[in-house]
């Protein structure tokens, strides 16, 4: 009897998915048949973010030796590893380069299509060029109802769309309605690379509000992408050479600065052992308040790896060694006074400790008396970026990167999401390329960008935008708004139709905007809490799912792929195994 599994989503997660479905199907199904319906509009592999139709001119924000969707045999999980080239392997070598979008989309699509081409007998992948409109329960099943009219049987479903569009919220429907009525321009949070730029004037102010990594690809496709050239002086100084299309973008966000650049070194001595303390035993039972009882030990965990590179690896920056620091260390409660005077004996240079305050928000209490002085300051922080990032000199830095992403794992496996420490994360561990940090200073230089600060209001005031911030006095008016950011997500102002069917009947939840599931098995939680038996989700926008939203990094033990694995073998098991088991 022939089993079947729809995976509704092809982008990185869902061809990840697949790949493991394939590969524990024998083990689980023993001689199978089995079918994988795999459904998304966009071709597979890079589905809709990854997507080929981009400009070369958007990079990759991670080097192509940290990416690959091939587990290793780091990778800790029940299923057969099935190793493959990472992304700089497959591109030949230059493992520090940041690949174009349509070239890792290649890479996307090579992984997917060598999942289904090794395929084990017996299993067969079928692709659905549509979207899944809705779920509906059948006996020993689900059906999947299609965009194209067609439906699909299925013993279960996973869901893995990724973040997908939403409505606007109330505030972004109010500035939209304000600009109709002022004949001003608003382009409200999405895809960078989905927006309509043609109609913003070259030479105009224009407020943009985010330093992200939207921000990063807008001020490309603003600068570069109209005309704009960089050049070296001869001292190696990066310039800008207008091309007189661009506008004059005045930039400000929450912490006012953009994100931290990429390392370009990896760590000199051996890799922290991390996780430590961030452990179920250490939480204790739940529910838990992030701030009060899980970011302690969080940053005790980042700590402790950071710690461990610069003593190991720089022990001339260091009055301990590292076995004197690791035991006191470890007796110590984060923030306590012990632990604030052992970092101050063992590590005697300030700059050389840890501050999680000031590496989250640099301009905390800080007003310059004029908007030069808030230049001049932002010029230097971003050189102080760049070199730091440079330097093999800090690779405690990457250090406690590494801690960080061992920490997303072990959050995910615990069901624990929170914003703040996903904003934390984001802007300290994937933040661009140095080179487009580089690019950031140039066009400031230029006189391109220009920076407003921290905590960024804007309002409607004269028929014009005014943004002011409280980093500085004073402000800038403009005729176009762009919300340099991604939509935050939900579940209840999907414009996905299968979310919002499944929401709007009770038959979905969501937690921080994110899609509620039960973290043992991923399984969808109805309103009431209940879970589904064979609904399932897996990705970034499910609860506990952003340590699965990256690349995976080679050699590093992917929560992706552990998470994936594990996915892959319940559904098989429980959800496709139990029936056909029923049936014999």
């Amino acid at each position: 009897m022939t089993a079947s599994i729809a995976v509704v989503g092809a982008g990185p997660t869902g061809t990840c998915l697949v790949e493991r479905i394939c590969a524990n199907a024998p083990d689980l199904l023993g001689w199978p048949s089995l079918d994988i319906h795999v459904v998304d509009p966009h071709p597979p592999g890079g589905g809709r973010v990854w997507r080929r139709d981009q400009p070369d001119l958007l990079w990759m924000n991670s080097a192509a030796a940290d990416v690959t969707l091939f587990t290793d045999e780091s990778v800790r999980c029940e299923g057969p590893i099935r190793p493959g080239p990472s992304l700089a392997q497959w591109l030949g070598g230059d493992p520090g380069r940041f690949a174009p979008r349509p070239v890792h989309n290649e890479y996307l699509s090579h992984v997917f299509q060598h999942a289904v081409r090794t395929a084990p007998r017996g299993v067969r992948v079928h692709l659905h060029a549509t979207r899944a409109l809705d779920l509906a329960d059948i006996p020993g099943g689900q059906a999947v109802r299609l965009e194209d009219g067609r439906t699909i049987e299925a013993d279960a479903v996973i869901l893995t769309q990724g973040h997908g569009d939403v409505t606007p919220t109330r505030e972004e429907s109010a500035l939209a309605v304000q600009a109709a009525r002022s004949g001003l321009r608003y382009l409200p949070t999405g895809y960078t690379a989905d927006l309509d730029l043609d109609g913003i004037p070259g030479g105009e102010p224009v407020i943009v509000r985010g330093m992200g990594l939207a921000f990063v690809d807008l001020m490309v496709l603003l600068t570069s992408g109209r005309g704009g050239r960089f050049t070296r002086e001869y001292d190696g100084e990066l310039v800008y050479l207008p091309s007189g299309r661009e506008p004059l973008l005045h930039v400000g966000s929450r912490r006012g600065v953009p994100y931290h650049a990429k390392t370009g070194y990896p760590v000199e001595g051996i890799r922290p052992p991390v996780p430590r303390f961030l452990t179920a035993e250490a939480l204790g039972e739940g529910p838990w308040h992030f701030r009060r009882d899980v970011w302690p030990l969080v940053a005790k965990e980042l700590a402790f790896a950071y710690y461990h590179e610069l003593i190991t690896a720089h022990p001339k920056r260091s009055r301990l060694t590292w076995p004197e620091f690791e035991e006191a260390f470890a007796a110590e409660e984060w923030r306590s006074a012990g632990m604030r005077k052992l970092i101050r004996a063992a590590v005697p240079r300030h700059l050389d400790r840890l501050d999680f305050d000031r590496l989250d928000r640099p301009l905390e209490g800080i007003r310059f008396g004029d908007a030069a002085g808030l230049q001049k300051w932002m010029h230097g922080y971003l050189s102080v970026d760049l070199a730091r990032r440079s330097d093999p000199e800090h690779s405690a830095d990457h250090a406690m990167i590494l801690g960080l992403l061992s920490v997303y794992g072990v959050l995910a496996e615990l069901g624990i999401s929170d914003p703040w420490f996903h904003g934390f994360f984001s802007s300290i561990a994937s933040g661009p390329p140095g080179p487009r940090l580089e690019e950031l200073r140039a066009l400031a230089r230029a006189g391109v960008i220009t920076f407003l600060g921290a905590d960024l209001r804007v309002e409607h005031h004269d028929g014009h935008w005014w943004a002011q911030s409280a980093s500085a006095p004073g402000g800038v008016r403009a005729g176009t708004l762009i919300e340099a950011r991604l939509p935050a997500p939900s579940v209840s102002r999907a414009v996905d139709p299968l979310i919002t069917a499944l929401h709007g009947r009770g038959e979905a939840d969501e937690e921080f905007g994110l899609l509620r599931v039960r973290p043992a098995d991923r399984r969808v939680l109805d309103r009431t809490g209940a879970p589904h038996p064979r609904r399932f989700a897996f990705g970034p926008w499910a609860v506990g799912g952003w340590a699965t939203g990256g690349f995976a990094r080679p050699g590093l033990n992917a929560p992706l792929f552990r998470h994936a694995d594990a996915l892959a073998r319940i559904v098989l098991s429980e959800a496709v195994g139990a029936r056909l088991h029923h049936v014999a």
